[in-house]
């Protein structure tokens, strides 16, 4: 590269550089609203430990933790697309339910070990994500699809996966051969074997994937190309690597949340992710829309909130006190609890 080509391009080099060491577009949770967040989150928890004792609104911790853990999977994996191709993918949901079939058809069909299943799943399913990229979104990406066309073509996926699925497996319940009734009891509190290992498993993947977009060097180049693409580009950044690498990450997470909930709750239809999607999208936007580290606070806000709700009502309407709560964040913060207020030029 000649001197002058260096010159001009070194003062986006150092922004870029900034951004990679910084927040960037998948961004880290602010240390104002985390604080604030936390605050309120333990003021509730103590005035329901008040109201219903500390037994029961410790259970229903327990239990929304092992909701929020696949919420945030499922969560971190959407943002990552929308941070970095904003490509609101309405088929999120049914990748979450591929990838609970896929294991299916490894543990129960094939005999596989359920371990061997999970890996087949996520497998298989991150390679679905590759195979949408490069047939689907490259393709109009390059002849410059609107949000409308992108979106529409998002439904139209979703429709051929959950149809797909129903066409060959059809809509009767199916189920993991996983054990569900073994529990394990620690303090008085009373947790599924199958469910704690859904919860650890949740959040080790979670602590990965963010020290996967903290500290290395892909992880930098997701956050850089989040933040401004061409600019990426221009730095020398291979941004089909990186965008491959993105689908990857999030259709293999969507698959290993379809996976552990299935395997919390028990069954799975084709309708799985249909019924999960709008609570996804709830914790994406209530973390802040692209933000990742935000999309696993929102998933973990959202399972907590829906489980301790039901100390007050009723279990069935515990889904619309999570989006009761989206909006009273909205109206206060439009951004959500973690994304930035706008974006850098």
């Amino acid at each position: 590269m000649s001197e002058s080509a260096d010159t001009a391009i070194r003062p986006g080099r150092e922004r870029l550089d900034r951004v990679a060491g910084g927040l960037g577009g998948l961004g880290g949770a602010g240390r104002g609203p985390l604080l604030v967040t936390l605050a309120l989150v333990v003021a509730v928890a103590l005035v329901l430990t008040i109201a219903y004792g500390l037994h029961d609104v410790a259970q229903r911790g327990v239990n929304g933790l092992v909701s929020g853990s696949y919420f945030a999977l499922g969560a971190v994996g959407l943002t990552l697309v929308y941070g970095t191709l904003r490509l609101v993918n309405f088929a999120h949901g049914d990748l979450l339910t591929f990838g609970a079939y896929m294991a299916f058809l490894a543990n129960v069909t094939w005999g596989l070990p359920i371990v061997v299943a999970v890996l087949f799943s996520v497998v298989v399913t991150a390679a679905l994500g590759v195979l949408s990229e490069r047939v689907m979104w490259r393709p109009m990406r390059g002849r410059g699809a609107g949000l409308l066309q992108l979106m529409l073509m998002t439904l139209g996926l979703a429709f051929v996966i959950r149809y797909g699925i129903q066409m060959i497996w059809g809509t009767l319940p199916r189920r993991l051969d996983v054990d569900v009734t073994a529990s394990v009891s620690f303090l008085g509190l009373r947790i599924g074997r199958t469910e704690l290992i859904v919860v650890v498993v949740g959040f080790v993947t979670l602590l990965s994937v963010g020290l996967m977009l903290r500290v290395t060097s892909l992880g930098r180049q997701m956050r850089a190309l989040a933040d401004d693409m061409a600019l990426a580009e221009v730095t020398g950044i291979d941004t089909d690597r990186v965008i491959v690498a993105t689908w990857i990450f999030a259709a293999g997470l969507a698959g290993l949340a379809g996976v552990l909930y299935t395997a919390a709750i028990g069954t799975m239809t084709p309708n799985l992710g249909f019924f999960l999607l709008l609570s996804l999208f709830a914790a994406v936007i209530l973390g802040g829309i692209g933000n990742a580290y935000g999309a696993l606070a929102g998933g973990l806000l959202l399972g907590l909130a829906q489980e301790w709700s039901t100390l007050v009502i009723d279990a069935r309407w515990k889904v619309a006190v999570g989006f009761a709560i989206l909006i009273l964040v909205l109206i206060v913060r439009p951004q959500g609890l973690f994304g930035r207020g706008e974006r850098t030029a």
